[in-house]
């Protein structure tokens, strides 16, 4: 107890055992694991630079627009996207290839109470996201005879219910030694005199560090470890509310080999100057991501000779990352990422043990973005996607990236693949499907899979308004 309150006291946090008399042998258990798990130098290096003074964001002098690989090939890159295709089924195929899944969030803002990968998506069916990814893994593992790892980055919050939604449901078919469970990673919020708060007497107010500290959560857990000696070398990240990402997709594995990248980006084109989405820039000659809210407005608005926008490629935050480059980012247990501020309310016990919900801004929370990592990579590779292929966020219960959108989005992706494959769907007068459709991924993932499904059943056109479920 002694040396807890020396360590406490040389770094002028001693308020974090004001109530430890009040505590029960078990609560105080509970807040000196959570007082030892902190990097205590760390934090006094970030309450200098980031809380008491606030630090200036300045944008690069100069910005350019980042080059990326077309969704179509040009003539003279069509034996090379030939080739990363087949590099890429190889590279698959040969379980060097890991899927990672950030799922730390709560369906709070999709109207349900529980983890958000447990919410029911599919338009028939009502399968949850979890299962249309473990559904999709099940078919990539049986397409390229492979045994693909799945890490699945949650937080404390929903750690446990992540774990029994899996266990109640059979881990939906996959082997559970291919999955691995993993927290993320808290930062404390700290007043602006530079004091870490508490939430109640036993416990800090504590927040998840941000996306980009899903790089040292795989660190702290072993999940870096894990891979290594499984042979995985690359790394498949995508967000647990984006049900049409391609898991493990041949042409992007295939070109980030290729071109020798240490972290590669899917981008999409921008619906407009303003949407809500990341900025692929060259500054330096290095790529990063500005994001839609600091991009400055002329250029944001800058166009080309033909009309199109010149910063036209949007991050939806979908990337290939070698491990080796996690590993080099996360050496010695501190992550080589800059940290962000952001001012927010946060409730606390105040020093009499009053609990308090400020009015205003009263602390900071720091965080990582993913997207920092790239102009740290020795080399990087962006690859433009098919918005209606792999991109229907699920962030809202309706309206713009919602459940409605992103279920209609499942719906005309399905159907437009049964359309490929030679089936007639009904469309309505503006174009969209006069019914809806469901095909299970764990008997298609690709349109390939879809041309072969049909060839081999006999299946009728679906009548207008009807629901239809392929599997």
């Amino acid at each position: 107890m002694q040396d807890l309150i020396s360590l406490l006291k040389s770094h002028g946090q001693e308020q974090l055992l004001r109530f430890w008399g009040d505590l029960t042998e078990s609560e105080q258990g509970n807040l000196e694991k959570q007082i030892r798990n902190l990097d205590f130098e760390q934090i006094d290096r970030l309450v200098d630079e980031y809380v008491l003074q606030e630090p200036e964001i300045k944008l690069p002098d100069e910005l350019y627009p980042a080059p990326y690989f077309p969704l179509e090939p040009a003539e003279h890159e069509k034996e090379l996207y030939a080739n990363a295709v087949k590099i890429g089924k190889e590279l698959i195929s040969r379980n060097k290839v890991a899927a990672l899944t950030v799922a730390g969030g709560q369906g709070t803002r999709l109207g349900y109470d529980g983890p958000k990968g447990t919410f029911p998506i599919t338009p028939v069916k009502h399968k949850s996201l979890f299962q249309y990814f473990a559904e999709s893994i099940a078919r990539y593992n049986e397409k390229y005879n492979c045994h693909i790892q799945w890490y699945i980055m949650t937080s404390e919050l929903n750690d446990a219910p992540t774990r029994e939604f899996f266990s109640e449901n059979n881990f939906f078919g996959l082997d559970p030694a291919e999955i691995m469970f993993f927290v993320q990673g808290t930062m404390p919020a700290i007043d602006y005199q530079g004091k870490l708060l508490m939430k109640s007497k036993s416990s800090m107010a504590l927040a998840p560090d941000g996306h980009g500290g899903t790089l040292m959560a795989l660190h702290r857990s072993g999940a870096l470890d894990r891979m290594k000696s499984s042979g995985a070398k690359y790394i498949s990240y995508f967000q647990v509310d984006n049900p049409l990402v391609s898991i493990v997709d041949p042409l992007f594995i295939g070109l980030h080999h290729i071109e020798g990248a240490e972290m590669s980006a899917r981008m999409l084109a921008k619906t407009g100057p303003f949407e809500k989405l990341g900025n692929f820039c060259i500054s330096d000659s290095k790529l990063q991501i500005i994001e839609y809210s600091d991009m400055p407005e002329d250029l944001a608005k800058a166009t080309n000779a033909d009309g199109s926008l010149k910063f036209i490629a949007g991050s939806p935050a979908i990337h290939i990352i070698n491990r080796e480059f996690v590993e080099r980012l996360t050496e010695f247990g501190r992550l080589k990422l800059p940290w962000h501020r952001a001012d927010k309310k946060v409730p606390h016990l105040d020093a009499q043990g009053q609990f308090v919900e400020p009015q205003k801004s009263n602390a900071v929370k720091l965080e990582t973005f993913i997207f920092d990592a790239l102009p740290l990579a020795n080399k990087t590779m962006i690859l433009e996607a098919r918005r209606e292929e792999e991109f229907s966020p699920t962030k809202n219960a309706a309206g713009v990236d919602s459940v409605v959108s992103s279920k209609q989005m499942l719906v005309e992706r399905d159907a437009a693949r049964l359309e490929q494959a030679g089936i007639e769907i009904p469309r309505k007068s503006d174009g969209t499907p006069e019914c809806i459709v469901e095909i299970s991924p764990r008997i298609i993932v690709d349109d390939h899979d879809a041309v072969e499904y049909v060839k081999n059943h006999v299946m009728p056109s679906p009548a207008p308004g009807t629901e239809v479920y392929v599997e």
